[in-house]
Formats: C-alpha cells, sequence, structure tokens
C-alpha cells in the first residue's frame, strides 16, 4: 500500500459488519477490492470499490472569465474542455491542493481560494473524495506541467461558463463545480 494521500483511512466504522476486505489489484492510480459485508438480513455480500485518489477541482475567475483547460482525455478518447483539478497529496489541504494544481495547470497563482463543497463520487463503486475551490485574484506565474498534462489554458465569459460546460463533450466534475459555484453566486 502507498503512502501518497491516496488511502481513504478515515472512513467510518461500519453500520454493517465487514466480514473481510481484500484488496485484489493495486496501481499507481487506483486500488481495487471488495468488503465482504453481512447484510440485515444476515445474508453477506462481497461489495466491490475502486479506490481513487483524494481530488481537488478549482473553478478559478479573473476579470470576468472563468479559466479552464483543454485536453485530451485518452480514457474516453476525447479532447475536453475542463476545470483544472488533481490529485490532493498527503498533507495538503483542499485550499493548498487547488492553488498548487491552478499554478502548476494554468500559470496562475490564487490571492484567495474557499472550499465550495467536499463529496464522495460514484458510491456504489467508488472510494473517491472530493473537493470543489473557488479561486480568485488571480496573477500571471510560470506554468509547470507534469510530465503527463498536455495542455492548454481557455478562458470562458463567466456568462457562459455554465453552458460551457453543460455543452458535449463535458464530465462531472466540471459541471458539478461550475453549478455549486453558480448556486453560490460565485459565476
Amino acid at each position: 500500500m502507498t503512502d501518497d494521500g491516496r488511502r481513504h483511512e478515515d472512513l467510518t466504522d461500519p453500520e454493517w459488519p465487514v466480514v473481510e476486505s481484500e484488496v485484489e489489484y493495486e496501481t499507481g492510480w487506483y486500488t481495487g477490492g471488495y468488503d465482504l459485508v453481512e447484510q440485515p438480513d444476515e445474508s453477506t455480500k462481497r461489495y466491490y470499490w475502486a479506490e481513487l485518489a483524494t481530488a481537488v477541482v478549482v473553478v478559478s475567475v479573473t476579470d470576468d472569465q472563468l479559466v479552464m483547460v483543454e485536453q485530451y482525455r485518452p480514457t474516453i478518447r476525447e479532447r475536453q474542455l475542463e476545470l483544472p483539478a488533481g490529485i490532493v497529496e498527503r498533507g495538503e489541504s483542499f485550499t493548498q491542493a487547488a492553488e498548487r494544481e491552478l499554478r502548476e495547470e494554468t500559470g496562475f497563482e490564487a490571492s484567495s481560494t474557499s472550499l465550495l463543497q467536499e463529496v464522495w463520487c460514484t458510491t456504489g463503486m467508488l472510494r473517491h473524495r472530493r473537493g470543489f475551490v473557488f479561486a480568485e485574484g488571480l496573477s500571471p506565474v510560470d506554468q509547470e506541467l507534469d510530465d503527463n498534462e498536455f495542455l492548454s489554458v481557455r478562458a470562458v465569459p463567466l456568462d457562459d461558463a455554465v453552458s460551457v460546460a453543460r455543452s458535449q463533450p463535458t464530465n462531472d466534475a466540471t459541471v458539478e463545480g461550475l453549478l455549486i459555484a453558480h448556486d453560490e453566486g460565485l459565476i
């Protein structure tokens, strides 16, 4: 098991007894396995899960523009216009991870960040927590892309942000982040 901030050690005590918990595979990106659980009728069932790193999604605004990134996603074989996002490293808060990811992916530094929402994602199969952070007061700095990041920074007018995010092709993190920020009156 790696020690890089990917594990969700803080799972609450189970309401249904876990008879056994098995890791069946592990890669550098995710871990998969199952929990054999005793259900309320005393039968048992394997509940399979994949565990992904805790992630942050950044809704960043400057000069009435939303900062987005465009990148090709090999897993779905499509180019996506999305919010900057990345893994929360061990010891980082959501806002610290957002500041780092924003700087690395877009070349902007925020003077202010705030956590909008923290959620569990696809709870029927994933152990994956995601935080949505709002960033503003952006100043240009050097972009520091990881060696596997091939992306372009794009600005979208705030008035068009939600409709752009909901246009195909799109993804859950981008739509969720913008709807939360819109609901908060931030965009």
